[in-house]
């Protein structure tokens, strides 16, 4: 008995392979395997470690979704994805607080300005990959 999960003319196809999740994922495992040095061979990677900020607009359950696809058949085949989701904050141009964004609204907390600069939220980092020992 076999189970079709998707085909190529399946709707849910297309809307997989557009998500920017996908792109993001081909670039950890590209990233990833580059890192690894060539004098280490047949590592496996267990563990890789993600700094996401609210501001990227990932979904971290797709994101390991296509990451799992794009893995198969790689040194990080298996490996889990640790994500850190990073919150978006601002510093006041006027008062100088700094404050975390938790709406779309980027006025001070403090004052209501709406003279703000971001900090924090657009990050999009691998911090580090952790490999088997062996």
């Amino acid at each position: 008995m076999s189970v079709k999960i998707w085909a190529a003319s399946d709707d849910f196809a297309p809307r997989c392979l557009k998500m920017h999740e996908m792109g993001i994922a081909m670039q950890i495992v590209e990233m990833s395997i580059a890192s690894i040095p060539e004098e280490m061979n047949n590592v496996q990677v267990e563990i890789i470690n993600l700094k996401v900020g609210k501001l990227a607009a990932v979904i971290p359950g797709s994101l390991r979704f296509c990451f799992d696809i794009v893995a198969k058949d790689t040194p990080l085949s298996g490996a889990k994805l640790h994500i850190e989701e990073i919150p978006v904050v601002v510093k006041c141009n006027e008062c100088n607080k700094e404050s975390v964004i938790k709406e779309l609204s980027f006025k001070c907390e403090a004052c209501s300005s709406g003279s703000t600069e971001i900090l924090s939220g657009r990050e999009l980092d691998i911090e580090s990959i952790e490999i088997a020992d062996g």
